[in-house]
């Protein structure tokens, strides 16, 4: 009962941050479910694919930077101006029919995905800093739950004939009842605040933006790829395919429920390390399968493991650092983490187009590792 309490408290707490990571949930779990039909759409092989999403991650980078000098500029309807944004920008890879015009679609709703991340991160961290309680792996998994509704929801309407467009539409619907909540005074972010951004330890900076890419990297792989896998790959239906990655964010959500528990009893670079080499092996398996529930079960443990990697970075970067510096820090490791939508959609078409997509799985399982065996104990240092 007492952790039923906490949890209710903790999600007042963060309640308008909270409908942030929703949104996102419920639009990238979606793209996730239409990947198949979007690619059919555009004409696009594994390769071409993944570079317009490379094209598209470019928006997201831009929007980070300046997320901190928007969110400075609406105040407490800086979450809500950000969400309408991808509300409006997602349905427009619905409508593309052709790669450049898909590209431009992602990039504008990549831009209003990345602006609002780095927003409601911020928020989340300085309510932590706030309540002395940890808030990260909460957020975290009230996004995989949304991903992996949405997820398992496009599969159900993929299969029931409907269009791409207006599944993005029912999200669009969705939102518009959650933008109200995300009403929240701004975190303060100082533009000619310059000494508290020289002061920023770099080895700080590097190793949690680092680990965060690998999380992200890993995320976008079995997001943006298992359907296929399933599909193509091991022949299953548009559902069973679309079973992937909300599997995924369920396990993901589930996991980081237990991580909000976690975070309060063991430091957060050995969860890391522990989660990652989790998170490995999940991949080897789904490389590996050969049967759709092989194929489930290595997805499922990856999603456990990966679930807690990126909130425990943001944690433990979070607790390094002053109030002063977390605009910016928070700014600097997302957009390092981001990255990862830049090196994640080229590595896994180019892999695939060359090897096919269990090769892929597999060396984002191999990238997996080294965060266990060097950016993990780096961190712990810093």
């Amino acid at each position: 009962m007492g952790f039923l309490k906490d949890l209710h408290q903790d999600l007042r707490a963060s309640r308008a941050p909270a409908a942030g990571f929703v949104t996102i949930g419920l639009f990238w779990g979606s793209f996730a479910g239409l990947v198949p039909d979007l690619k059919a759409a555009i004409g696009a092989s594994d390769g071409v694919f993944g570079l317009a999403m490379f094209f598209a991650a470019l928006g997201t980078l831009a929007a980070m930077w300046l997320a901190p000098r928007i969110d400075s500029k609406l105040g407490a309807r800086a979450m809500q101006g950000a969400a309408l944004c991808v509300a409006l920008a997602f349905l427009l890879p619905g409508l593309a029919t052709t790669p450049v015009w898909f590209a431009l679609a992602m990039l504008l709703a990549s831009s209003g995905s990345g602006a609002l991340d780095v927003i409601m991160n911020t928020r989340v961290s300085g309510i932590e800093s706030d309540t002395k309680r940890s808030l990260m792996n909460l957020n975290h998994a009230l996004f995989s739950f949304a991903y992996a509704g949405a997820a398992l929801s496009t599969g159900l309407f993929r299969e029931a004939g409907l269009a791409p467009f207006y599944v993005f539409l029912i999200m669009n619907l969705c939102v518009f009842f959650l933008i109200p909540m995300m009403f929240h005074k701004a975190v303060g972010f100082d533009e000619s605040d310059t000494s508290a951004s020289m002061k920023v330890r770099t080895g700080l900076v590097f190793f949690g933006g680092t680990i965060i890419l690998i999380a992200f990297m890993s995320e976008q792989a079995t997001e943006a790829w298992s359907a296929l896998h399933l599909e193509r790959g091991l022949g299953g239906s548009a559902a069973q395919g679309a079973l992937g990655p909300a599997i995924l964010g369920l396990t993901m959500g589930v996991g980081r429920m237990s991580g909000q528990f976690i975070a309060a009893h063991v430091r957060e670079t050995i969860v890391l390390q522990i989660a990652a080499v989790v998170a490995a092996i999940g991949l080897f398996i789904a490389a590996a399968a050969e049967s759709l529930t092989i194929a489930y079960i290595g997805f499922a443990i990856l999603g456990v493991g990966v679930s807690v990697m990126a909130p425990m970075a943001y944690s433990a970067v979070g607790k390094r650092v002053s109030n002063q510096q977390r605009a910016v820090v928070i700014t600097r490791i997302s957009v390092i983490g981001y990255t990862g939508f830049f090196v994640g959609p080229p590595l896994m078409g180019g892999l695939s187009e060359m090897f096919g997509l269990a090769t892929s799985f597999t060396a984002i399982a191999v990238i997996l590792l080294l965060v266990s065996a060097v950016l993990a104990p780096g961190l712990r240092k810093q």
